[in-house]
């Protein structure tokens, strides 16, 4: 049985890919910050006959998740997706920037996955799948911005999109993991708000058929939930 472990896990996009993949048999890892604040996420669990195993996990808390890699000790994960992020506000706006609200957005956004990644990589390592999948935004394209503002936001995401091509160029050397980043669409969630383009459903589905034809030569790589690739 493969398996597969999702920060961000209690609502959105998080919450959707547990279903989705618990409901495909696959062994989930739901990390979340307070589970026991994630009501629908404990239904999954508890109907899940085991395949699903919620784990409290603040991923700003990086000795946090060196305790829950030295608990989850020699299990091979074969997907590892960071979907844990924030929006945050706009950091105050060009001129009055909040920088500790720019520091607060780089960690979730940027650093966790860093930290993550480093944390798990024997776990993937060790994986038939070998992949580290990091969800990113169509606002961290600078081909794309013709808008501006959300300074933080962009920059925190741009910065993971940077982290993730370096992570498909060494650890696929090393280890033969494939890294990529993917843009979910504008999806009706809490984040991206009741008008939205589409459904977290239609986004992870989309999301779960680009993971899994990632292949080593599509690693390093930006790409949509539809398929498309998108510029840096």
């Amino acid at each position: 049985m493969a398996t597969v472990l999702v920060t961000g896990a209690s609502r959105g996009l998080g919450l959707e890919l547990v279903r989705q993949y618990g409901a495909e048999d696959w062994e989930v890892i739901a990390c979340a910050r307070a589970p026991s604040k994630a009501a629908e996420l404990a239904a999954l669990a508890a109907a899940s006959a085991g395949r699903i195993r919620v784990h409290p996990l603040d991923v700003t808390d990086f000795a946090a998740v060196d305790v829950l890699a030295r608990e989850l000790g020699g299990r091979s994960i074969d997907v590892l997706i960071n979907d844990a992020g924030t929006m945050g506000g706009r950091g105050g706006g060009f001129g009055a920037s909040a920088f500790p609200e720019w520091e607060s957005i780089f960690r979730l956004n940027a650093f966790a996955p860093m930290k993550m990644a480093e944390a798990f990589v024997a776990h993937v390592a060790r994986s038939t799948e070998k992949k580290i999948v990091s969800v990113s935004t169509i606002m961290a394209s600078m081909a794309r911005n013709d808008l501006g503002g959300f300074y933080p936001y962009r920059a925190s995401k741009a910065a993971l999109n940077a982290i993730t091509v370096s992570l498909a160029v060494d650890l696929g050397r090393r280890h033969g993991i494939i890294a990529a980043a993917v843009h979910p669409g504008w999806v009706r969630t809490d984040m991206g708000g009741p008008r939205a383009d589409i459904d977290a459903r239609t986004s992870v589905l989309g999301m779960r058929q680009v993971i899994a034809g990632l292949t080593p030569e599509r690693a390093g790589r930006f790409w949509a939930y539809d398929g498309s690739e998108l510029p840096w």
